[in-house]
């Protein structure tokens, strides 16, 4: 699933000025960045209501370039600009975590398995 499908799904504005082609494989909806480090991720969208520096930091860690931000939060100027520098792409939605997990879920993006190694 390409990034400007996220985008149509979920209602998402785009806060960075990254690619929307970008192909996303999987998806993980965690407010907890300690639960986002036992996900395995490649290619993967971070759904989080944690607009904030560690949320960053931890998706430059699992490698994961895409982060949705739920029930309309906005990152700072300096989220964004950190996620700019990572090459990771933010958005926003009005939408519950669950519902925009949801919503994603039935347009066909699954989820990962739980990495036990952690």
């Amino acid at each position: 699933m390409k990034v400007s499908e996220i985008m149509q799904i979920l209602e998402a504005r785009m806060f960075t000025q990254q690619e929307e082609d970008l192909e996303i494989d999987s998806g993980c909806g965690c407010d907890l960045m300690s639960d986002v480090l036992a996900f395995n991720h490649n290619n993967n969208v971070l759904l989080t209501g944690a607009v904030n520096l560690q949320a960053i930091r931890t998706c430059e860690i699992v490698d994961t370039h895409v982060v949705v931000f739920v029930r309309d939060k906005e990152p700072s100027e300096e989220v964004v600009e950190l996620a700019e520098d990572a090459g990771i792409v933010l958005l926003g939605t009005h939408y519950s975590m669950f519902e925009a997990c949801g919503r994603l879920y039935l347009a066909g993006l699954r989820g990962e398995e739980i990495n036990n190694d952690f």
